[in-house]
């Protein structure tokens, strides 16, 4: 297996072959996974709007079909050619893991396979699988860093004639960065905004960007740990409103609760008070959300936290499974969660 880090991926796209291979692109970044699947497809040369040359399908279709991907990936076109497999919302889904144990030992020539999958830990079957396979490519996606973030904002603007100042360049780096998609989206909504002016302004990052960026997933969490229902729907409509994938959110949550379940346990066990377990385990908190988390604290007793954590992981899951309903699954969990915080 061949695994890819984030800054060696441009090179690896211009050496990558034409067509064949198997390749796993997954990471907790969607937006960057989805965009670099997607480069990687164009590469390939094989007309994606054909649909006898493209397949695009998910991990879900294959259950049931465990013969499926292989007659797909070993198909020939109606008029030949090179044929690409797409798969989405893989996770560690069986008749996926079987056909790559068998592709990966006889790959078949000019037949490509790309896997997109969500954050994997390392021993996740779905990594097992392919880090066996000596033919196949891992990228692993993971959310820009600040230089990632400056080639992004480079790359955007010069493409729409604009440069930018220190300080804007600054402002408007730390309002991008949890999701690849959504700070293109954002960093092209500033360029048509100071269309023809030249100069990008910090003045202008605060009018075009204002807050709805990374920051309002965390303002979605704190109305959801406070059981503020209207925050929590404001903060829910300006993520969406910028093209943020609503699953950061139920990822933040899910985080959160799993360090509220620590924290609970470390005030149990020592008899500590919300904000002591807070100065503890709490240090890498923004002092702006500290007085949030001692009140979830006092609100929220251990064997609440553990159902409401497994409920956050099992929806996770389910948004993965169903991934059409994706928005509709979280923004209703989050909801349910928010009127628990509510009533304490």
């Amino acid at each position: 297996m061949t695994e890819i880090k984030s800054h060696e991926f441009d090179a690896f796209l211009k050496r990558a072959p034409r067509s064949g291979g198997i390749y796993l692109v997954y990471g907790p970044d969607r937006g960057l996974v989805s965009e670099r699947a997607s480069l990687l497809a164009r590469s390939t040369g094989v007309p994606l709007d054909d649909a006898f040359s493209t397949l695009r399908i998910t991990a879900a279709d294959l259950i049931g079909q465990p013969g499926r991907l292989l007659d797909e990936m070993h198909a020939i076109g109606l008029f030949g050619g090179d044929r690409l497999v797409w798969i989405k919302d893989a996770a560690n889904e069986r008749p996926l893991l079987e056909a790559l144990d068998l592709l990966s030992k006889e790959p078949p020539v000019g037949s490509t396979l790309i896997v997109e999958a969500g954050d994997l830990k390392k021993g996740a079957a779905l990594r097992k699988a392919v880090e066996a396979s000596r033919s196949a490519v891992a990228i692993p996606c993971y959310s820009d860093d600040t230089r990632a973030l400056n080639g992004l904002i480079d790359n955007e603007l010069e493409a729409a004639g604009l440069r930018i100042a220190p300080a804007a360049r600054q402002r408007l780096v730390e309002c991008i960065g949890g999701d690849r998609i959504a700070s293109r989206n954002e960093i092209r909504k500033l360029a048509l905004y100071c269309q023809g002016q030249g100069l990008v302004e910090e003045e202008d990052v605060i009018a075009a960007i204002g807050d709805a960026s990374a920051i309002s997933v965390d303002d979605a969490v704190d109305a959801i740990l406070k059981g503020d229902q209207s925050a929590y729907l404001t903060a829910m409509q300006k993520i969406m409103s910028s093209k943020t994938p609503v699953f950061l959110v139920l990822q933040a949550c899910l985080k959160q609760f799993q360090l509220l379940e620590l924290m609970r346990a470390e005030m149990d066990e020592k008899r500590l008070d919300a904000s002591q377990a807070v100065a503890t385990m709490g240090r890498h908190l923004h002092f702006r959300r500290k007085p949030v988390i001692e009140q979830a604290l006092r609100r929220w007793r251990s064997d609440a936290l553990r159902r409401e954590t497994s409920r956050l992981q099992a929806t996770i899951l389910q948004s993965r499974q169903r991934s059409a309903l994706e928005g509709t699954i979280a923004l209703q969990t989050l909801l349910s969660t928010a009127l628990q915080s509510a009533r304490g």
